[in-house]
């Protein structure tokens, strides 16, 4: 694993010297290199001291990676106006780094170090290359939120570490966690909680989405949700007994909340917020699939969490291509882009039947187990499900059609058939999420 931080550390002084375009390419090839050599281990594998990875891990790094080569070929106008070209490279480089140390770390305070260190290029791709003077308001929101509920878990991680002399994850499964009190239970899920975001804290995110450029949106969405589902997946084999408790608690929130976000999406007139607010509300089914600590619910928590990490940032992608040609993210005149752009309109409709998780999509398969899992806890949690289905589905049928069909905005008058590059941004997006529900079963045995 080494030679793959390695690799990305020497890259850091050709930011200064490449070409953007070069760079990317070189990007694209250590990508390729990691997808081939595939450990797909059941396992911990290529265990040194403080990393290892195992197909959890695997998994997000590679979308860490495969996420970071496609902001460099979504942010062309920043290429095109020379907006700081190295600054922004050196950025993206360096949250890929923190991003590939979170997931290899094996360590659970090397983990939450790396976890934070991830907030700082985040924070800076928001407040250097944003849109509106809000992305202040947005960075500092997305900061504050995380550092508050940061604290207690340094303090739980010190705590775990009193308690069994061992903060090494592979470790966890065979403690016997009922030393553990309701204070740790709390202050090793908040910070994740915050992070997924689940309802109630997710204040920080629709902000942050909206005020950031094309590369925030996408790494935000892609990976950055990502590192509070893995966070928990980690550790809750400490505290699987507690776990078993009181996770109703949450399980009730995220249920109800994740109804009350897709109502909140049909009442949206922007369209990142919309998309922002849709992954809130999937988010939400995730969560309350990783909290029923089943089987299915933890394969289909990990599934969920992948794809949604693609489609999300695909349809991000789109928001922007449009925003490029009309200037606006405003549904009001966002209307009638079929006449506009009439070969992306294919691309709107596969994204976004893979929003609502239609076959062939992994969207489709994680759901099925979602659903199976959070029914099998408890069938009350059936009303829930129907109506986020239900709205799921609606939402994201309102932003097709409202965007698609009507009436062309009066001030355009061309067609525009989009560029080579957004296409292939498009399909590299489409294609790995409708094609590694081939070898599902591998997302089904990481535990």
């Amino acid at each position: 694993m080494l030679k793959y931080l390695l690799y990305v550390i020497f890259m850091i002084p050709l930011c200064f010297y490449l070409n953007y375009w070069m760079f990317t390419i070189i990007l694209f090839f250590i990508t390729f290199l990691f997808m081939i050599e595939g450990y797909m281990m059941f396992s911990f594998c290529n265990i040194s001291m403080y990393f290892g990875y195992d197909v959890l891990s695997y998994g997000l790094i590679f979308l860490s990676f495969w996420i970071c080569c496609l902001m460099l070929l979504a942010s062309c106008n920043t290429y095109l106006y020379k907006n700081f070209i190295s600054f922004f490279m050196l950025n993206i480089l360096f949250l890929l780094l923190f991003l590939m140390l979170s997931f290899m770390s094996v360590n659970l305070f090397m983990f939450y170090l790396f976890f934070e260190s991830s907030l700082i290029p985040t924070f800076f791709l928001i407040l250097g290359w944003g849109y509106q003077p809000e992305r202040i308001q947005a960075g500092i929101y997305l900061l504050f939120y995380t550092l508050f509920a940061s604290l207690p878990l340094l303090m739980s991680i010190f705590n775990v570490y009193n308690y069994i002399d061992s903060l090494n994850l592979f470790m966890f499964s065979f403690i016997q966690n009922y030393c553990f009190g309701i204070y740790s239970y709390f202050s090793l899920l908040m910070a994740f909680l915050v992070k997924m975001p689940m309802f109630i804290f997710h204040l920080w995110l629709p902000k942050a989405h909206v005020e950031a450029p094309i590369s925030g949106s996408m790494i935000l969405a892609g990976v950055l949700l990502k590192l509070g589902g893995y966070g928990l997946l980690r550790v809750f084999s400490l505290i699987y007994y507690l776990g078993i408790s009181f996770n109703f608690f949450w399980m009730g929130i995220c249920l109800l909340g994740g109804v009350v976000v897709s109502l909140v999406c049909l009442c949206q007139v922007d369209l990142k917020s919309l998309i922002a607010y849709s992954s809130v509300a999937h988010m939400g089914v995730v969560l309350a699939g990783l909290m029923t600590l089943t089987y299915w619910g933890l394969g289909g928590c990990y599934m969920l969490m992948l794809a949604h990490g693609l489609c999300s940032s695909g349809l991000f992608c789109l928001a922007n291509i449009t925003y490029e040609r009309l200037s606006s993210r405003s549904f009001f005149v966002n209307k009638g882009l079929i006449n506009l752009m009439p070969s992306m309109c294919l691309w709107w409709f596969l994204l976004s039947s893979c929003n609502m998780a239609a076959p062939p999509s992994m969207n489709l398969l994680s759901e099925i187990s979602l659903l199976n899992s959070i029914l099998s806890w408890g069938s009350l949690t059936a009303i829930s499900i129907i109506f986020l289905s239900f709205f799921s589905a609606a939402y994201t049928l309102y932003m097709y059609s409202y965007t698609q069909h009507g009436k062309l905005y009066s001030f355009l008058y061309s067609c525009n058939t989009g560029f080579c590059r957004e296409y292939l941004l498009l399909f590299l997006h489409w294609f790995p999420l409708n094609y590694i529900i081939l070898s599902s079963d591998l997302f089904f045995n990481w535990f």
